[in-house]
């Protein structure tokens, strides 16, 4: 029986000592701190802007003295520990950059590794407390999720500013009945406050404050705007002004950046002898009002120098500049909202919402043209802003800058819904068509539906890419939506809308009625982005003359010309250009076949099973275009040949095991393997044009399809190859791939 009365006695020992702990001079470890103590005699709490409650810059006060975190090594699983001090249940997010602001004082840690389950920060391995090599511009912020732990109080550990924050801003038209057309480009300046919308006094009001509403709503530019019509219309309402005293210098992401001023609750006269600022945007021509604004079809004076690569929304993306003729990426060094801002409004949309780095929208391949841009937010390019010229040794593309701009409200998602899936991100896809008063929902017939509709759809609903697009979806028939009302969809992909692909208009028309043949979508935040290594290509092709008797697999697999059907097998030879194939996965998901490995093909010839009929295509084309020759390669074996240093592989063929290609990983294709080639027995000396193009019947979905295609020049004398000037698809700008396709032709073997 003793055993058992000490384990009552450190019951009733262990009760006593929580129940008493409060009144004891030190607390009794336990094997869960108390965070609302302080947490070893720390205290915590959310600064910056712009923010909201949950979320901002991370402050910790450690001897009295408040300091940062410094945003290198810092995770999700870091996040989770600090909002718990913080007194929330869990972590969405984190930021690095000083998103929120740069902080002041010291730098408390650095280096900061958390496994996410820790009780306090101090569990955390770091280099110590303000041990740190970093700068203010380095400050970690955290996104919590808005849920309270139980029992917890504010006033112990999180310190929530106490002064006012504009939360949100919008424009309220002053004139006009009826349903205006969006996005909104005029209207009173309205900013939302903990109490609800309130106005902005206009006394004092500059261009420079317009340029910030403007750019935070997502218009790239600003208009006068009548201030008398607007003033003698302001006599005859009733107004609420929250806000007064704004100056803005025009360079601000944000309003709240801004100096400004607060109306106290006790401030009886507001805004003496002002009016409601009123402000004037200029959209970009892609959102350009239907009506009141026609949209203009000219392109800007000449090429864009900068782009946007990878995002799975409009106005995001990794940032790609133009440089020699070439497209190549920016490092993220020194990176910024004010950069992120002009690239922005260089392409049309409004100033940057998020500064992204570490290669945040996937990384780019080839050239890195720009490191440590310094912009002011004045330039009107990003090529005006300082910066320094990179070599290979400075940055890699795990350092991809990106960015998340400000876009207008338009309103598009709200035409556009999916039913019967078992998640919000799948289903059937149902559109809104008819004028006011005859607004109905309908069916979009499945007919030609496939993944680059599918793309658009998921685009328009704001759910990112589609990874299917399906034309049968009986299994989520849950509603009473029944009739087609949109037939003959077709996209390019890039549209915002499917108001924009082409389609059959009021004439619908569908092979195959009724609604289990009607088009449904499985939508994803991430995908993955395949790119052919362009050099290898060039570096390895060669010509063999193979003989017959050595390609009766080949045959039957398809992979010869159609004129060696009539050959005089097994006697004889086919002439082959060979060449390796290394496809990298550079988006931010695996790449999977379609099909799951139950329906994967066996091949008996080769011994191994097929899980994309058609991986690749393999062309020889003239200068104009024409298809001279050739060749297709099925995806026997998709898996992780090699991977970047801190990548593990994950797909391997061997076993009938899984296929893929992970991100950072790539496959290789050797030119010694079967069908690695393009049959080129029939194709007459002459100047010619390689390509190869990956995913060519877009059976998986990526998150772009204009970098799958690559091309090089070649001259082919009848005995020997010359293969150079070998480039992705999209790495050239307009005028390079136009002197490519003028290519003269090699009067020698000398490349010049």
């Amino acid at each position: 029986m003793r055993p058992v009365g000490v384990w009552r006695w450190s019951l009733w020992g262990l009760l006593l000592r929580l129940l008493c702990s409060p009144c004891l001079g030190s607390p009794t470890p336990s094997t869960a701190p108390e965070k609302r103590a302080g947490s070893q005699g720390l205290r915590f709490r959310l600064a910056g802007f712009p923010r909201k409650p949950s979320e901002g810059r991370v402050e910790i006060q450690r001897a009295g003295e408040w300091g940062t975190i410094c945003d290198d090594d810092f995770t999700l699983q870091a996040a989770h520990v600090l909002c718990r001090e913080l007194g929330f249940t869990e972590a969405t997010g984190w930021t690095h950059s000083a998103k929120y602001g740069p902080g002041t004082g010291r730098i408390w840690l650095d280096n900061l590794s958390c496994s996410g389950t820790e009780q306090s920060v101090t569990e955390c391995a770091s280099r110590g407390w303000g041990n740190s090599d970093c700068t203010h511009d380095e400050d970690a912020g955290v996104i919590c999720k808005d849920e309270r732990l139980p029992g917890f109080s504010d006033s112990n550990v999180i310190e929530v500013e106490h002064h006012l924050q504009v939360e949100e801003v919008r424009l309220r038209p002053a004139v006009g009945r009826g349903r205006r057309p969006l996005p909104v480009t005029e209207g009173l300046v309205e900013v939302r406050l903990p109490d609800g919308w309130s106005q902005v006094c206009d006394k004092g009001w500059t261009a420079h404050n317009s340029h910030v509403i403007c750019g935070m709503l997502g218009f790239p530019s600003e208009k006068r705007v009548n201030v008398a019509f607007y003033r003698l219309l302001a006599r005859r309402q009733q107004h609420s002004f929250g806000l007064h005293g704004v100056a803005c210098v025009g360079t601000e992401a944000h309003l709240s950046l801004c100096s400004l001023e607060f109306y106290r609750a006790n401030d009886t006269t507001r805004c003496p002898g002002g009016a409601p600022a009123v402000v004037s945007c200029v959209p970009s021509p892609l959102y350009a009002a239907s009506s009141g604004q026609k949209k203009q079809q000219s392109k800007p004076q000449g090429e864009a120098r900068v782009r946007l690569k990878g995002g799975a929304h409009p106005g995001e993306g990794r940032v790609e500049v133009l440089k020699a003729g070439t497209w190549g990426t920016v490092c993220d060094r020194k990176w910024d909202l004010q950069a992120a801002s002009v690239v922005c409004r260089e392409l049309g949309f409004g100033s940057a919402r998020e500064a992204l780095s570490g290669a945040r929208m996937g990384q780019g391949m080839g050239a890195i043209h720009l490191s440590e841009v310094r912009c002011s937010g004045q330039e009107l390019s990003l090529w005006k802003c300082p910066h320094k010229n990179i070599t290979a040794e400075d940055c890699s593309h795990s350092q991809d800058a990106g960015v998340r701009c400000n876009l207008p409200y338009t309103g598009v998602e709200t035409k556009i819904r999916l039913s019967g899936g078992r998640s919000r991100h799948e289903g059937r896809v149902e559109v809104q068509t008819g004028g006011p008063g005859s607004l109905r929902w309908g069916l979009i017939c499945g007919d030609g539906w496939g993944t680059l509709e599918a793309m658009v759809a998921c685009r328009q609903l704001g759910l990112g890419y589609a990874n299917h697009g399906l034309q049968e979806t009986w299994y989520w028939d849950s509603g009473n939506i029944t009739e087609v009302v949109m037939s003959g969809v077709r996209c390019t992909g890039t549209e915002l809308s499917l108001d924009q692909c082409a389609h059959h208009g009021t004439h619908v028309t569908c092979k195959r009625t009724g609604s289990r043949f009607t088009a449904g979508v499985i939508c994803s935040e991430t995908a993955s982005d395949l790119l052919l290594h362009s050099a290898l290509v060039q570096e390895t092709a060669y010509i063999e003359d193979r003989p017959l008797h050595m390609l009766y697999c080949a045959a039957e697999e398809n992979c010869l010309a159609s004129s060696a059907r009539s050959a005089n097998w097994p006697y004889g030879h086919r002439r082959l250009l060979r060449f390796s194939s290394q496809i990298h996965n550079l988006g931010r998901a695996d790449f999977r076949p379609k099909a799951g490995r139950h329906s994967w093909v066996w091949h008996e010839c080769h011994g191994h099973y097929h899980s994309m009929d058609i991986f690749t295509h393999y062309d020889i084309l003239t200068p104009n275009g024409t298809k001279v020759a050739e060749g297709h390669k099925a995806s026997f074996c998709l898996e992780d040949t090699e991977c970047q240093e801190d990548v593990s592989k994950r797909y391997e063929c061997a076993n009938f095991g899984e296929q893929g290609i992970t991100v950072g990983c790539w496959d290789l294709y050797r030119h010694d393997i079967d069908c690695q080639w393009i049959d080129i027995t029939d194709v007459k000396p002459g100047n010619y044009i390689l390509q190869v193009v990956i995913n060519p019947n877009f059976e998986v979905a990526e998150s772009d399809f204009t970098n799958n295609a690559m091309k090089c020049n070649c001259k082919y004398d009848g005995h020997r190859i010359w293969v150079h000037n070998c480039h992705i698809g999209d790495a050239f700008s307009e005028e390079a791939n136009r002197r490519f396709e003028r290519y003269p032709g090699q009067t020698s073997n000398q490349v010049i």
